[in-house]
């Protein structure tokens, strides 16, 4: 009974290609496809590209008088807030030179109010030629030279106490400090090359990311046009190890010029670095959008084919309920679609489902993609309904 079941198989099977005429089924009626239709949409034109971290604010700590460092104020690596001493240089010359200065303008003074009056005297006895005219104007020029002599000692006394108050030498900034290069007993002077100290501000960070002009004058070129315009959108980070920063930040500017070495625009983003993951001079990735095509497509990435040559290639259900191959230009990816920007239009139907069985221009039975398939069991009478019994027989 197997022997025979199988033979009949055998010939129900050729019986059924000489109908087809071509050996693929034809008798069975068009393939089922299943499709969607595609419709424009806003896709982000999302890049990365390298960069290296860099400190907010960065500020050198100096000196701005000479002498020996006498004490230390502050622990190395901790955090320092703005105006908060750091260092003490031996302040007892300067505190001398301002006592001197403070002696000079009382005594400047004293000499201006002595002058002062004796021009006030000899006013009313030039007035009656008790004195010489020369007398009195030599009296009113040193009452003013007095004066004068007063504002010059004032000065002299500011500088003093400036320099001494420059004796304890403040953080210029909030931040973390870094290790100490001068100790305490070494001499130090104003005009030295090398910092005592550097100070950082972590929070937030800067990201200095590095584009080719080339790049850059494409994306400039292309704005406007196919629909493609200018974006402010989130930058994200990938860091050395290759895990996501998490926090996201944002493009602050564009250099104006193009690095003569490398070619490239450095643009800067800011992140926030509230725990101090980020550190100045980390390598990372940076990826955000520089623009936004608004008649972009998204088509499922199991819709897109390669040729040969490599050109992306779809299969559209065409006039007369036929399977068209149409060349796109889909350059990205995004998700689960590919972004295709030429070579559909509006509406399309792109075929998803049974791409696998279809060809070029085949006639084909297109449905929503993804719906359900209702299969009923066999008409009674019908030669698929005898071979279910005669198998159920034989079993």
């Amino acid at each position: 009974m197997l022997a025979l079941a199988a033979c009949g198989g055998g010939q129900s099977q050729d019986k059924g290609a000489g109908k087809g005429g071509d050996g693929k089924g034809g008798g069975q009626g068009p393939i089922t496809v299943g499709y969607v239709t595609v419709q424009p949409t806003s896709v982000a034109m999302t890049t990365t590209l390298s960069g290296r971290t860099t400190a907010f604010e960065s500020s050198d700590v100096r000196p701005q008088v000479n002498g020996i460092i006498r004490r230390r104020f502050f622990t190395e690596g901790s955090l320092v807030t703005k105006g908060q001493p750091l260092y003490e240089i031996d302040p007892r010359l300067y505190r001398a030179a301002t006592n001197e200065a403070q002696a000079n303008l009382a005594s400047a003074r004293a000499n201006a109010e002595a002058t002062r009056i004796q021009a006030e005297r000899y006013k009313p006895l030039a007035a009656i030629e008790a004195v010489s005219k020369q007398d009195y104007t030599n009296a009113v020029a040193t009452a003013r030279q007095a004066t004068a002599a007063v504002g010059q000692t004032q000065a002299a006394l500011q500088t003093a106490q400036i320099n001494l108050k420059f004796t304890t030498v403040p953080a210029p900034i909030s931040g973390r400090i870094g290790r100490s290069l001068f100790t305490v007993g070494a001499l130090v002077s104003a005009s030295q090359t090398d910092p005592l100290a550097q100070i950082q501000r972590l929070d937030p960070m800067f990201v200095d990311i590095q584009q080719s002009s080339g790049d850059m004058l494409a994306l400039r070129r292309s704005l406007g046009q196919d629909g493609i315009v200018a974006t402010r959108a989130q930058v994200r980070l990938m860091l050395e190890d290759g895990s996501d920063y998490g926090a996201t930040g944002s493009v602050e500017f564009s250099e104006a010029l193009v690095d003569t070495s490398t070619g490239t625009v450095t643009l800067r983003a800011r992140f926030p670095n509230s725990q101090g993951v980020l550190l100045p001079g980390m390598f990372v990735n940076a990826s955000f959008a520089q623009a936004t095509n608004t008649r972009a497509f998204l088509v499922p990435q199991a819709a897109v084919a390669r040729d040969p040559k490599g050109n992306a290639t779809v299969y559209i259900v065409g006039p007369g309920n036929k399977a068209i191959q149409r060349t796109v230009q889909a350059d990205r990816a995004q998700g689960a679609f590919w972004v295709v920007t030429k070579g559909i239009n509006v509406g399309d139907k792109i075929i998803t489902e049974g791409l696998a069985k279809i060809a070029p221009n085949q006639a084909v039975k297109a449905v929503p993609a993804s719906s359900p398939q209702n299969i009923a069991p066999p008409k009674k009478g019908s030669k698929d309904a005898k071979q279910a019994a005669a198998q159920s027989k034989a079993g």
